[in-house]
């Protein structure tokens, strides 16, 4: 430790240019880092949702649920399986242990999934991307006076949810309100019995109508023509005019035996928002390794982008409601509170300690110094800043760290005045530390005339807590990086100590420090 100070002093200039480099590195590798507001707090979660409109809860549960469960049994490192089955719709939870990313436990239920054998009327399970930070940004699609809201929700599900999914970092994009346009048929039954049809045979002509189909190619010469069979609905004529059967060489159309009108779905549910109280909305979800703020950028040049292309009818537009970026800004805004106010707190407390305004200035350089180096860290790492790491334990640790090894240092340079590694550094207690030596030596004193139940009550409870602390659910992933990022941000903080701070002692206490 000595050579290092004694180097730290001899080079004093270029360790104080080295100190403002690492605070400029700081700055850029904080410009650069990605902020999220908190960390996901949760372990790796698929969620499989299967669909299957009529079907009572008891057939959803025995058809659907329970074969996916089974088939889900025996996937490595899941520690529970949930379901939910109720009308029309199955839910099965996978949660798996933090020995997986996402990805990996994503992979091994698709894998399961490929191999599921067919389900109850051919429904197809698939996954929901919902998680605990997958909410970045929330929209409203709004029109002009008389616009239905069955309109607005056909622009959202057939133009605006495509749009949003090839946006970078999107991984889907949910709707909330609006109705569901349908085509809706009222069958006369008499005229079903006139032509000898069934509602069976209706439903079957429409579904097989209802497609394009492919031929083979006509040689003409030298040429080729391809053979195509068009016959995708487009229009309420083109399903009026389906043709169902013949009655005496008379086609038998869909509009002889049926009204057809413009319909929705029955609605489960409906959105509002202040006076309006049905819209239609949609909500853009981020993929769980993205980052928030490139991705909440794209999202919004996306809507400006189809704001102003004519993509949309006149009138219509979209609408923020709501994005992360606020609570990202809140969240950056407090950690550099906290810096800024916890620099200025350890400047006052030590300039109350130690009596010396410049000493007190070179114990505050320190911690920008050490919370640099953790950004940079943080930065090579490819983490991600959250108001719990980079706003509270990271700087608590640093500043204790630092503090603590500066005064020690200090006072042990101090006290080795003999090597002449500081000479004439002059430490005094102030009137503070007077006042209190008093009252802590009686404390004191007290304290060791009951050392041993002092020491064995401190160590009950430091046990207790051990076991608490592995059953609270910490989250590896999550402390993980963040234990390593600290490790540095300490080792940061003691380099400071030995270097920077001699360093600039020599250039600003009034004392001569030399070799």
């Amino acid at each position: 430790m000595n050579q290092v100070v004694a180097f730290a002093l001899k080079q004093r200039v270029v360790v104080v240019l080295l100190l403002v480099l690492m605070l400029g590195g700081g700055i850029v590798g904080f410009a650069n880092l990605n902020i999220e507001a908190y960390p996901d707090p949760v372990p790796p979660l698929i969620d499989v949702i299967t669909q299957s409109p009529g079907d009572s809860a008891e057939d959803i549960e025995r058809y659907i649920t329970i074969p996916i469960e089974i088939q889900m049994s025996g996937i490595p490192h899941v520690s529970a399986i949930r379901t939910a089955s109720m009308f029309g719709l199955s839910d099965t939870l996978i949660q798996f242990t933090y020995d997986l990313t996402y990805e990996q436990a994503e992979q091994y239920v698709i894998n399961r999934l490929s191999q599921l054998p067919e389900l109850k009327s051919g429904v197809q399970p698939r996954l929901s991307y919902e998680s605990p930070i997958g909410e970045i940004y929330r929209y409203r699609l709004a029109g002009p006076p008389g616009f239905s809201v069955t309109d607005l929700k056909t622009l959202q599900d057939w133009v605006l949810v495509h749009r949003f999914k090839a946006v970078p970092g999107v991984v889907d994009v949910t709707s909330w309100g609006g109705k569901t346009k349908v085509y809706t048929l009222d069958i006369d039954q008499r005229k079903l019995m006139q032509y000898g049809l069934t509602l069976q045979q209706v439903l079957q002509t429409i579904n097989d109508s209802n497609v394009n189909v492919g031929g083979q190619t006509v040689n003409i010469g030298p040429q080729a023509a391809v053979v195509r069979g068009l016959g995708l609905i487009r229009s309420m004529d083109d399903v009026r005019n389906t043709m169902l059967t013949s009655s005496n060489g008379t086609p038998v159309l869909l509009k002889d035996v049926a009204a057809i009108s413009v319909g929705n779905q029955p609605r489960l549910g409906i959105a509002g928002q202040d006076g309006s109280d049905d819209i239609v909305e949609g909500i853009v979800l981020m993929r769980r390794i993205g980052e928030s703020k490139p991705t909440i950028a794209a999202v919004e040049a996306e809507v400006q982008k189809i704001n102003v292309s004519g993509l949309l009818p006149p009138g219509v537009r979209i609408e923020k409601v709501y994005d992360r970026s606020d609570l990202i800004g809140v969240t950056t805004d407090t950690v550099l509170h906290n810096m800024f106010a916890g620099m200025l707190l350890i400047f006052l407390v030590q300039w109350l300690f130690l009596g010396n305004f410049r000493s007190a200035i070179i114990v505050a350089a320190t911690i920008p110094f050490a919370l640099s180096f953790a950004i940079a860290v943080m930065v090579l790492r490819g983490e991600s800043a959250n108001l719990l790491s980079v706003g509270a334990i990271d700087f608590g640790l640093i500043v204790d760290a630092t503090v603590i090894m500066v005064e020690n240092i200090f006072r042990h340079l101090g006290q080795r005045s003999e090597e002449r590694f500081v000479r004439d550094v002059h430490l005094h207690e102030t009137r503070t530390v007077l006042g209190l030596r008093g009252k802590f030596a009686t404390i004191a004193n007290a304290a060791t005339q009951v050392n041993r139940p002092i020491f064995f009550s401190a160590a009950i409870i430091i046990a207790g807590f051990v076991p608490l602390f592995t059953m609270s659910g910490i989250e590896g992933h999550i402390f993980g990086p963040m234990a390593t990022t600290y490790a540095y941000a300490i080792f940061a903080g003691l380099v400071a100590t030995f270097t920077v701070s001699p360093a600039l002692a020599s250039l600003l206490l009034p004392e001569k420090v030399s070799e």
